[in-house]
């Protein structure tokens, strides 16, 4: 399925000041940086010092480690943030969750809808190895959907659309690829962090998925249940024109070439994005 292609001059990070920093991070703006294949976040000033920054998501299986130490030399003290806010909870966004959640002993805000699958209560849908073309989609059904459960500290995103602890940001609700999948948008400089929603990967290819060759993508195929939402979603995105986009998969991008990038997958995706035998369902 042909995808839309992103010039690398589209590229939002900054090689060449990442080495000049001890955190493993990839800075996209003075307080915005991210840690690529690991799906997190962080949302604060470098030297910020515990309580004074946020995590969006909490990685694959396996990087508690990762995300720590980073955390911790990026803010400095014990990295501690203030909070964890979810865009959605596939594993692959709270691989550590559970796990640093109860180590910092932070509270977790999500969607209300995406709370069963934050609190136990329930697994996502089966995997659909068909679609997409590629390794990773054949394997997707040995994919975990079970539940994680933080249900201790679970919190509803306010219906306001503030983000906690992240003044100046809002949160949208872009339903398609989860129930509950939100994005986080700032006004001020047009930066948007997009979860899943769309991405800038072919996450269902692993040469893809480890290159990370940039092409404007919709939500992976394989864990994307309704598309007539995450349709709808991609468009509310697009018509926002951010200038810098950080999504789950892939590498943040920017400017003109990848707003135009953009505004062709929300004018093409059902041709684009949506698996053929789903259209028209």
């Amino acid at each position: 399925m042909a995808q839309i292609p992103l010039p690398s001059a589209a590229a939002a990070e900054h090689p060449e000041f990442d080495l000049d920093r001890n955190d493993e991070t990839r800075q996209i703006v003075a307080d915005v940086a991210y840690r690529q294949l690991f799906n997190v976040v962080f949302v604060g000033f470098e030297g910020a010092g515990d309580g004074n920054w946020v995590l969006v998501d909490a990685g694959i299986p396996g990087s508690a480690r990762a995300i720590r130490s980073a955390a911790g030399a990026r803010f400095g003290g014990h990295g501690r943030p203030a909070c964890i806010i979810m865009t959605h909870a596939h594993f692959d966004h709270v691989g550590a969750l559970e796990t640093l959640a109860n180590e910092w002993d932070v509270p977790v805000y999500s969607h209300h809808a995406e709370h069963p699958y934050l609190d136990g209560t329930r697994s996502y849908p089966p995997a659909n190895p068909s679609v997409g073309g590629g390794l990773l989609a054949l394997l997707s059904p040995l994919f975990p959907t079970s539940p994680v459960n933080v249900a201790s500290r679970l919190y509803d995103l306010p219906a306001d659309h503030s983000v906690p602890f992240m003044q100046d940001w809002r949160w949208i609700h872009t339903p398609g690829h989860t129930p509950g999948h939100v994005s986080l948008w700032r006004e001020r400089d047009r930066v948007l962090i997009a979860g899943d929603a769309f991405i800038t990967t072919r996450q269902e290819s692993v040469y893809a998925a480890v290159t990370q060759t940039p092409e404007m993508h919709g939500p992976p195929m394989y864990f994307t249940p309704d598309w007539a939402s995450a349709k709808a979603s991609v468009r509310e995105l697009a018509a926002l024109a951010p200038e810098i986009v950080i999504t789950g998969h892939g590498a943040a991008m920017q400017g003109p070439a990848m707003r135009s990038a953009l505004d062709t997958l929300a004018e093409r995706f059902d041709e684009v994005a949506v698996p053929s035998q789903q259209r028209g369902s």
